[in-house]
C-alpha cells in the first residue's frame, strides 16, 4: 500500500502519506570542510543549535557528528590534541572551553535524536597544511605512519594502530553516552594512478602466510573492524556500529556478483571487504554511500540500491544520499519510491546536513511536509536486544497555569536491557481505536517524563497514550489517560 501511494505522489507531484513507524532518518554533520573552524564556542553553538532545529523539524532522528577527522578530536581528550578543525590549531583549546561532543550529546537526546560519533580511525592528516600538535600520534610515532598523495595515514597493517584506535574508542564510549560509533569509507587511500601503498616491507615482514598483498591488505581491514566492534561490545553493548563505505562493492567485470557498474571498488581499490563485516555480524548498520544520480551512466543509483538490497541482508541496510545530486537532477520521489519499496532498506543519512538544512532544490520542505512529517521510532536491532521494557506508570494530565501538562512516571528496570531511556507519546481523538502502529498519533520521542499539551477547543476531549523506550527503542505497551479540555 506505501508503494502504491508514493507512487501517486511521485505522478501527482502531491504530498500523500503512508510512512513506517520505524525508519533511520540520519544526517552527517561534518567538520573536515572547516565550516567550524575558529568561529567561537558561543557562534558555533548557535549554528549547530540551528541545524539540529531544522534537522528535527524536517523529521531527522539521528546526528552523525564527525568528532575525530585525522587523529585529533572535537572532544576532550587524554589520547590525542584539541582538533584543528575546531580552534584553527591542532591542540588548542576551545575558548570559552566547552566539548562540542558533550554539547551534541545533550542537545541530540533533548531532540529526541540519536547521536552517533564519527571518527577517520586511519586518517591521521589531510592535505591541509598545518602544524601538528606535539601529543599528535605523527609528532610521537611517525614510524606508524606511512605518506600517500598528500596523505598521512596510521598504517592498517601495524597492531599497535588497531589497538590504538580502540583506545580511543573505548574513551569515547565511557565518557560519553553516544548511541553509536560511526565510521566513514577511509580505510586504505584512495588510489592514485601509478602511485604504489608504501606498505611492501610491512607484507614482507608480516603477511601471515597470505601470499597477495591486496588479500593481506583485506585482512588487516577486517582484523580492524572486528576489532572495534568486540571493543564496542565489550564497553556498551547497545551502542550500536555503523559503517559507511563507497558505493559500489565490486563491479560486474570482477565479480559475477558485482553491480552493473563500472567504478572504483571497495574490496579491490579500498580493501574493505564490506559484505563479509556484515555477514559476520561485525557492524549493526551498513549505509553505503551512492551519490549518484538515477540513469548515471558509471554507477546508476537505480542499479546500485537494488544490488545492496539484494546482498547485504544480514544487517540494518541505510542509504547515504546527496541531497545537493538528488535536488539538481530532481530525482527526489523517485529515489524515495525506490527506498519504500524495497524490503531490507530501514532508512538514510543525508549528506550533508547544511544541504537539508540550506532547503537546496525544496529537499528539507519535502521531508518535513510528506517524507518525514511525522516522528519515527528507530529500526529493531533483535540481535543486541530485542526484549521491550515494562510500560509506564501513572499517566496523568495536570493543568499548570493554563496549560495541560502529561505526567508520567518510569517504569521499574533492572539493567540496560530493561532501561527505560526515551518515551513515545500518541494522540487519539476520543472514541478512536488505540493503534500504535499508525505513525500519524505519534506526536513526540521524548527523554523527559512529562509533556506539555497543544492547546484545544475548550470541552473537547481526547485520550493520550504514553510507552517506553530501551536503548535499543524496543517499545513497551502503552498506558493511557484522558484528557478533557
Amino acid at each position: 500500500m506505501r508503494k502504491i501511494i508514493l507512487f501517486i505522489a511521485f505522478l501527482l507531484g502531491v504530498t500523500l502519506c503512508a510512512q513506517p513507524k520505524r525508519e533511520f532518518r540520519g544526517a552527517w554533520i561534518q567538520c573536515v570542510n572547516g565550516q567550524f573552524m575558529g568561529m567561537g564556542t558561543k557562534a558555533m553553538q548557535r549554528t549547530l543549535s540551528y541545524q539540529l532545529d531544522e534537522l528535527q523539524k524536517d523529521g531527522c532522528n539521528v546526528i552523525i557528528f564527525q568528532v575525530r577527522p585525522e587523529c585529533d578530536a572535537l572532544y576532550e581528550s587524554s589520547l590525542e590534541p584539541w582538533s584543528y578543525y575546531l580552534t584553527g590549531q591542532q591542540g588548542r583549546a576551545p575558548q570559552p572551553y566547552w566539548d562540542p561532543l558533550a554539547w551534541m550529546v545533550e542537545q541530540c537526546h533533548k531532540r529526541g535524536m540519536e547521536l552517533h560519533a564519527w571518527i577517520n580511525p586511519y586518517r591521521a592528516k589531510t592535505k591541509t597544511a598545518h602544524t601538528n600538535a606535539y601529543n599528535h600520534v605523527i609528532s610521537q610515532h611517525p614510524e606508524r605512519c606511512f605518506q600517500y598523495d598528500g596523505l598521512t595515514l596510521l598504517n592498517p597493517a601495524l597492531q599497535e594502530n588497531r589497538h590504538y584506535i580502540c583506545d580511543v574508542v573505548r574513551d569515547i564510549l565511557q565518557r560519553y553516552d553516544v548511541d553509536g560509533l560511526h565510521i566513514d569509507d577511509y580505510f586504505y587511500p584512495y588510489p592514485v594512478d601509478g602511485l604504489p601503498i608504501p606498505d611492501e616491507p610491512y607484507f614482507r615482514a608480516n603477511n601471515y602466510g597470505i601470499t597477495n598483498v591486496g588479500d593481506w591488505r583485506r585482512n588487516n581491514v577486517n582484523l580492524f573492524i572486528e576489532q572495534v566492534f568486540n571493543t564496542i561490545r565489550e564497553t556498551k553493548p547497545w551502542v550500536k556500529f555503523g559503517v559507511s563505505p563507497f558505493g559500489i562493492y565490486r563491479n560486474i567485470k570482477n565479480d559475477p556478483n558485482g553491480s552493473r557498474t563500472n567504478g572504483l571498488q571497495n574490496y579491490d581499490q579500498l580493501y574493505a571487504d564490506i559484505l563479509l563485516w556484515c555477514n559476520k555480524g561485525w557492524v549493526d548498520y551498513c549505509v553505503p554511500q551512492l551519490y549518484w544520480e538515477i540513469g548515471h551512466k558509471a554507477a546508476d543509483y537505480d542499479e546500485l540500491i537494488h544490488w545492496w538490497d539484494k546482498y547485504c541482508k544480514n544487517t540494518a541496510l541505510v542509504i547515504g544520499e546527496d541531497v545537493e545530486r538528488t535536488a539538481k537532477f530532481n530525482q527526489m520521489a523517485r529515489k524515495m519510491m525506490l527506498h519504500a519499496e524495497l524490503p531490507n532498506v530501514k532508512g538514510t543519512v543525508l549528506w550533508y546536513a547544511k544541504a537539508a538544512v540550506d532547503n537546496i532544490g525544496g529537499y528539507g520542505s519535502r521531508l518535513r511536509d510528506f517524507y518525514w512529517r511525522y516522528p519515527a521510532l528507530q529500526p529493531t536491532m533483535k540481535h543486541i536486544d530485542g526484549k521491550a521494557p515494562k510500560k509506564p506508570r501513572k499517566v496523568k494530565a495536570i493543568d499548570i497555569e493554563g496549560k495541560k501538562v502529561l505526567f508520567w512516571t518510569a517504569p521499574k528496570g533492572n539493567g540496560w536491557k530493561d532501561e527505560a531511556v526515551n518515551y513515545a507519546v500518541y494522540r487519539f481523538e476520543n472514541g478512536e481505536r488505540i493503534n500504535l502502529d499508525d505513525p500519524s498519533k505519534m506526536v513526540a520521542i521524548t527523554r523527559d517524563t512529562h509533556y506539555e499539551l497543544p492547546d484545544a477547543a475548550e470541552g473537547s476531549r481526547c485520550v493520550y497514550a504514553v510507552t517506553a523506550l530501551d536503548r535499543m527503542q524496543n517499545e513497551s505497551s502503552y498506558k493511557k489517560v484522558k484528557v478533557r479540555y
